[in-house]
């Protein structure tokens, strides 16, 4: 599944850097659960994680901070650096919400064991959380006048919402068909991240791994209505 390791691959990818998916690789899992299990260092909790030489970083925020910063995906003053950083957190809190649209009574039990209360958070979630999200990240791009959400330049962050936009339309057709005229600018912006060469190249690629039942962005029929 793409999970939220997939923030991190659309910087790495518009980048152009040069990195191995571990975990897909020959023996990746092990390698990857052998780096959570350790006893030094700096042990991350779960995945995704980076390692860049000796460091060892872990969630998607804190990663896209290391590599906005080294790949010309962030601002270089300080302020700029902790803006975009508090806009990706925000998406953080945003992807869980998501998530939990599927599974709201927890991730370990079934689907089919909560169908009953996804309806319901579904429910909520496009009707109050939904707008408050989207809406805020669109009135930032109106405000600024760019084509990006920090001005004229891209940031990690305008990947995240690239990644946003497009997950919504996979878990949530119907819904999101309806929504999108509330946010011409991030409709817009969607695509603006889709038809950069890099990026293009990715998506068009066995690299970018296809939307399923077992991600962040699932398609239930009955969610959604």
């Amino acid at each position: 599944m793409q999970g939220r390791g997939e923030y991190v691959r659309l910087a790495l990818e518009e980048a152009g850097a040069d990195y191995a998916d571990v975990a897909r690789s020959e023996r990746g899992m092990a390698t990857m659960m052998k780096m959570m299990e350790a006893e030094r260092g700096t042990p991350p909790f779960a995945p995704p994680f980076l390692k860049a030489g000796k460091l060892v970083i872990g969630q998607a925020a804190n990663i896209l901070l290391y590599l906005g910063s080294r790949h010309g995906l962030a601002p270089k003053a300080e302020a700029g650096k902790l803006w975009v950083h508090q806009l990706q957190l925000t998406i953080t809190d945003f992807v869980l919400e998501i998530h939990d649209t599927h599974h709201p009574l927890g991730p370990s039990l079934y689907y089919e064991d909560q169908r009953a209360a996804a309806k319901k958070r579904s429910a909520e979630f496009w009707k109050e959380r939904v707008p408050k999200y989207l809406g805020y990240f669109e009135r930032l791009l109106q405000a600024n006048g760019g084509g990006y959400v920090t001005g004229r330049r891209l940031t990690y962050v305008d990947l995240s919402l690239f990644q946003i936009v497009v997950g919504l339309r996979y878990a949530f057709p119907k819904r999101m068909k309806t929504f999108e005229r509330n946010i011409p600018g991030l409709v817009e912006l969607h695509d603006r991240v889709a038809a950069r060469p890099n990026i293009m190249a990715y998506l068009a690629s066995e690299r970018r791994i296809p939307f399923n039942e077992d991600g962040i962005f699932r398609h239930y029929k009955e969610l959604d209505r």
